[in-house]
């Protein structure tokens, strides 16, 4: 266990983070599984902006990698420009 005061709170912080960063990773991944399940290709190209810029969020904090989220917006755009 820690013993000097800062590597304490570092570990506070550490947690934290850690929770916050699970919690927008989650509520992304629902959001994305939400929008491949859309139909309808208006709700969808309105949704899919939504959903972009939660993921850029998230590789902007280093969440996931940026290739990662490129690669998720890419296939999304591709599903929702396919619907008819």
């Amino acid at each position: 266990m820690a013993n000097h005061k800062a590597t304490k709170k570092d570990v506070r912080q550490s947690k934290k983070r850690n929770e916050r960063n699970r919690y927008y990773g989650k509520t992304t991944r629902n959001a994305i599984r939400d929008l491949k399940a859309i139909t309808e290709k208006a709700a969808a190209e309105k949704e899919l902006s939504d959903v972009a810029s939660m993921i850029d969020k998230l590789a902007k904090r280093n969440v996931i990698h940026k290739n990662k989220a490129a690669n998720l917006k890419s296939k999304l755009a591709k599903k929702v420009s396919s619907l008819a």
